[in-house]
């Protein structure tokens, strides 16, 4: 039976989340909090709904993340200036170097991860699999309206 580039995907998204938990176990951070880390370190300043956006998850679940990331000592809220009841989201230095150290441990894990491909491959690999997330992405982001028109 031949996969599907959509099983392909999902199940390979699947063995990475799986592997960097298990590498970063004793950090204390999950793939999804690394995820939310990273995106927060590109979007500084960035409100909680929109971040929820970003990573796929429900406000109340990125609420109760930031939560913890904030306990830990890696997130801080502060007040936003244009609305009295906003908060900005922003990281701490302890995560910038959170984040910093376990670049080594990503790194690694995608070294293994595309292991047995030339450097040739690899590039083309991100470059096909970014250009499949564009697609989707810039789909998502069409009006079903839109959608139904360009089908015609």
């Amino acid at each position: 039976m031949s996969e599907t580039i959509g099983f392909l995907l999902n199940d390979t998204a699947r063995l990475f989340r799986r592997a960097f938990n298990a590498r970063t176990r004793d950090s204390g951070i999950t793939a999804l909090q690394w995820r939310l880390l990273v995106y927060l370190r590109r979007h500084q300043g960035i409100r909680q709904g929109p971040l929820a956006d970003l990573i796929e998850v429900e406000p109340i679940t990125l609420s109760r993340m930031v939560d913890r990331l904030a306990e830990s000592g890696l997130v801080e809220r502060r007040a936003d200036p244009t609305d009295r009841r906003a908060w900005l989201l922003y990281l701490t230095p302890r995560a910038d170097a959170l984040l910093d150290g376990m670049r080594r441990t990503t790194d690694a894990l995608a070294e293994e991860a595309t292991e047995g491909l030339s450097d040739a491959e690899r590039a083309q690999l991100i470059a096909l699999v970014g250009r499949v997330r564009c697609n989707l992405s810039r789909r998502d982001a069409i009006p079903e309206s839109e959608r139904e028109k360009e089908a015609i």
